[in-house]
């Protein structure tokens, strides 16, 4: 089969590559009726994250289930599945408590971008849908494999409640759909942080009431600004820097919470400077398991369309291109069509 490999920064192929077979007996293979490019992606595209060999990319999917290994009880062959970015068997003290991506046993699952994928631990990994989808479900349903959970994430690590004031640092799909998912919890205010246009008006269509276009300090004042001084109950940091960090934990009341899910690069917090803002923080890789039923649920009842992130769908053999639009923020989000 052909797959998608990183190089070097900017060298993206689409190239030859062994299809992948069972190699557990908890393994399964899907072939994917959809996948695409993450934000994450971009850090070792543009150099900010090592690249020490050819790395085959892809962390996001969704399908149908081909092979299963003999010890696969949860899922068959013909089912549509959705699985999340680590692979866990869903039954370790981690996992009970809801934390997935800390698995005792988990595995991260790469090489997504491709028409084959190898799932390990695919009964404690893999949910299945009532049925297999309508072809304008699949890409909700490939949105919950990660954008949707990591944003959902964020605002229930943010302790979102009904009637509260939200505020979201980050207009990629996370953060869109961060927005998406406080409206879901109920949020009274939210506050979307962005400066481009398009952005901005699908931020509102997933229920922003707010936008701030302001950023650093300017956009901690403006937020001060919309909240007579006190600033939100809930941040949902959805980028990853410094300054993005910076901006949530100051944009926070005393006694609110910011759910961190960017990858942090370069992210340093003083301690004692911490300590004095009386703000929570609570976050990490997005235990997207925990989720998926609930959201596969949302999607599959069409009272959400995350899928609207997917502003590109390309066929994958053009998924330099889909990389191209991302880095130059051409397209919030790149869907790809095996």
């Amino acid at each position: 089969m052909r797959a998608t490999v990183l190089y070097a920064p900017g060298d993206v192929r689409f190239e030859e590559r062994d299809a992948p077979k069972i190699t557990a007996p908890t393994d399964a293979i899907v072939r994917l009726s959809a996948t695409c490019v993450c934000g994450s992606d971009l850090w070792p595209y543009r150099g900010l994250n090592p690249v020490p060999r050819p790395t085959p990319m892809g962390h996001e999917y969704c399908g149908i289930v081909e092979e299963v290994g003999r010890a696969i009880t949860s899922v068959r062959p013909g089912q549509f599945v959705i699985g999340s970015f680590f692979a866990s068997d869903n039954t370790c003290p981690h996992c009970l408590a809801g934390y997935q991506t800390s698995c005792q046993h988990r595995e991260p699952v790469g090489g997504a971008q491709a028409p084959l994928l190898r799932v390990p631990l695919a009964d404690g990994t893999l949910v299945a849908t009532p049925e297999v989808p309508p072809d304008d479900l699949v890409p909700g349903l490939l949105a919950a494999s990660d954008v949707l959970g990591t944003g959902w994430f964020a605002a229930v690590a943010a302790d979102v409640k009904p009637g509260k004031t939200v505020a979201v640092v980050g207009d990629g799909a996370v953060g869109l759909l961060g927005v998406l998912s406080a409206k879901q919890m109920g949020a009274g205010r939210i506050i979307a942080m962005s400066r481009h246009e398009p952005r901005q008006k699908l931020a509102r269509e997933f229920g922003a009431t707010d936008v701030v276009t302001e950023r650093g300090d300017a956009g901690v004042a403006r937020i001060k600004e919309l909240t007579r001084g006190v600033g939100a109950d809930s941040v949902l940091e959805c980028v990853g820097t410094a300054e993005s960090m910076r901006q949530a934990i100051q944009s926070t009341r005393p006694g609110g919470a910011v759910g961190f899910v960017g990858v942090p690069h370069g992210v340093q917090l003083d301690g004692q400077e911490l300590f004095y803002t009386h703000v929570r923080l609570h976050g990490g890789p997005a235990p997207v398991r925990r989720f998926l039923p609930e959201l596969i649920g949302l999607v599959w009842s069409r009272t959400i369309e995350p899928g609207k992130v997917f502003d590109l769908t390309l066929p994958l053999e053009k998924v330099a291109e889909g990389y191209r639009a991302m880095d130059e923020r051409r397209a919030i989000k790149a869907l790809l069509r095996p």
